[in-house]
């Protein structure tokens, strides 16, 4: 993959398909890769050029020490944008991507056509700060949980019930997530996601779609519709049956969702 300076740091990409430029970012703790399981076929079919990338402190990318503001990473993509010369392009985020998105749609409209956010929110409520700091007091603990152990815990926390109700789908779940690690993102952990954005929302300019899954316990519809409430004209989508990870789950739903709204804007 080739690299791109950008924020004083390396970031790894990758282009595909032709046409119009949508960039994708990824989430927490994930490699932009991700997105070429189901997103950035379907997007490429579509008549798109995709563009993904490592967020620093995953994959080829750079990692500096220590912890990584959410400032940082949207410096960092904005720097990806202006190097590329991508904007104004489209962008699709899912959950930190997703905020990095709102930042972006916020401080650079010039560079944002149109944005979609997907399983994202403006704040966290008492149940989501309790989930952070409990992963927060664990980190620092320095205790290290079993493979088997920290596969069951982010299946439980990511999927839907109907996916781990299906025994052959719960099993490539738990096989998956035992083999990779249940990556944490290293300094990735330290962005900010306790603060309320509202008000910051409120002055986007360009047109946003959310998407919020039915089951989603990470960012859950009610938080997610707080978002497409606060961003002028901004629409809202909720797909049933799938969590946090409902563009793995239930990809071809998501991607018509991201599609259908591409094509408008």
């Amino acid at each position: 993959m080739p690299y791109v300076t950008s924020n004083g740091i390396r970031l790894s990409y990758q282009r595909s398909g032709q046409g119009e430029p949508v960039l994708l970012i990824m989430g927490s703790g994930a490699a932009g890769r991700v997105w070429t399981t189901h997103q950035t076929p379907a997007l490429d079919e579509a008549g798109y050029e995709t563009i993904i990338f490592d967020n620093r402190g995953i994959g080829a990318s750079d990692a500096p020490p220590g912890m990584y503001t959410l400032a940082e990473m949207v410096a960092d993509t904005r720097g990806l944008i202006e190097a590329l010369d991508l904007g104004p392009c489209r962008i699709v985020g899912t959950s930190m991507g997703a905020m990095i998105a709102q930042e972006l749609a916020s401080q650079a409209p010039h560079l944002v056509r149109s944005a979609v956010l997907i399983a994202t929110r403006a704040r966290s409520d008492a149940t989501r700060r309790a989930l952070t700091e409990a992963d927060r007091a664990l980190r620092e603990s320095g205790v290290r949980l079993p493979p088997k152990y920290e596969a069951m815990r982010t299946v439980l926390e990511m999927l839907s019930p109907a996916t781990l109700n299906n025994d052959t789908a719960a099993s490539g779940w738990l096989e998956i997530f035992e083999l990779t690690g249940g990556n944490s993102g290293g300094g990735q952990a330290g962005v900010d996601r306790a603060g309320d954005r509202r008000e910051v929302l409120r002055t986007i300019s360009v047109p946003c779609r959310t998407i919020a899954f039915a089951d989603d316990l990470i960012c859950p519809p009610h938080l997610v519709a707080e978002v497409a409430d606060a961003i002028p004209g901004c629409d809202h989508v909720e797909i049933p049956d799938c969590g946090h990870l409902g563009n793995l789950e239930r990809p071809d739903v998501v991607n018509a969702a991201i599609i259908e709204f591409l094509t408008k804007y």
